[in-house]
């Protein structure tokens, strides 16, 4: 599927001078992103392809300072419905092994929050806030910008997902063949669900016939509105790709909601979805919010807490 097949809609033209604006590392076009943001995927282009960041050594500088917990990979010969990070077995090597062989090692990684780093945290920051510049009138109030860096060998399958931010999927090198459930097929009860535990939906066989198809190359890079569920083909060749994501005041607000939901449900209540009162969800929002901040006190006064990075 091409991109202009999956840029549904079109919104009132902008002058010429508007539409693309001068940026260094992406370029989008202001009427998809109005017509499609959050409502279906889109592609814009960038220019991060060759960038130094993300030759294969320094990812393997960067796996070496990462925790180990945000430095996953396994096997990729796996299939579509295999749990994402936890379901797939192990490839028998250590991560750097697993970046200085990725082209033979039929792996597949991910490189978790790597904003923590200086040089991503830059990178990251500069092609948001060129994408801001399209997305605020949209979605104001972009917040917890992130990053994680997926280096997979040629033909390798990342599993079964939905993301729980905005995020855009950079490809750097190589391509990829996506498989998008687009709107998402998620019930209330299973977006509950997931925004508490971040855990993903059980695979259902109909996602592979209801999926999209699109095929991601170098200098693009793909938009998959909130909980759209998806699954990858790597293509022939080593690839390595970023996904940038990011939250608005409003996808944190939502986020708090479905997780009192969930709790309250599990207290044997019957909470209102999301959504159906405002007044209720505010007032959902807002003792979540000041629960939060309550353990966040009772932490610090135990102690500071162990460096992550």
């Amino acid at each position: 599927m091409s991109s202009a097949e999956l840029s549904l809609g079109a919104g009132p033209s902008l002058s010429a001078p508007t539409r693309r604006l001068a940026n260094r590392f992406v370029e989008v076009d202001a009427d998809a992103c109005r017509a499609n943001f959050n409502r279906h995927p889109f592609v814009i282009k960038h220019t991060l392809v060759g960038h130094p960041l993300f030759s294969l050594p320094r990812l393997v500088e960067l796996s070496r300072v990462l925790p180990p917990e945000n430095v996953i990979y396994h096997s990729g010969e796996i299939p579509p419905a295999t749990t994402l990070y936890t379901g797939a077995p192990r490839n028998g090597l250590s991560s750097e092994q697993t970046i200085r062989e990725i082209e033979e090692c039929d792996s597949w990684m991910v490189l978790r929050y790597v904003e923590k780093d200086p040089e991503y945290r830059e990178l990251i920051n500069d092609c948001l806030s060129e994408i801001a510049q399209y997305t605020e009138p949209l979605y104001p109030g972009m917040i917890q910008r992130q990053g994680f860096i997926f280096i997979t060998s040629p033909l390798a399958v990342t599993p079964w997902h939905t993301d729980p931010e905005f995020s855009f999927l950079f490809q750097i090198r190589g391509s990829k063949r996506l498989k998008i459930v687009s709107p998402s097929p998620l019930s209330e009860r299973e977006l509950e669900e997931y925004f508490a535990d971040l855990r993903n939906p059980t695979f259902k066989d109909e996602y592979c016939e209801s999926a999209s198809t699109f095929d991601l190359n170098e200098g693009e890079a793909l938009h998959f509105p909130l909980t759209v569920p998806h699954w990858v083909h790597n293509g022939n060749a080593v690839s390595i790709s970023i996904s940038i994501t990011f939250q608005t005041y409003a996808s944190d607000r939502r986020t708090l909601i479905y997780k009192t939901n969930n709790y309250l449900r599990k207290k044997g209540l019957n909470p209102r979805p999301y959504g159906e009162s405002y007044l209720r969800d505010s007032a959902k929002f807002l003792a979540f919010r000041a629960t939060r901040r309550a353990m966040k006190l009772i932490g610090r006064s135990q102690g500071p807490a162990p460096a992550r990075y």
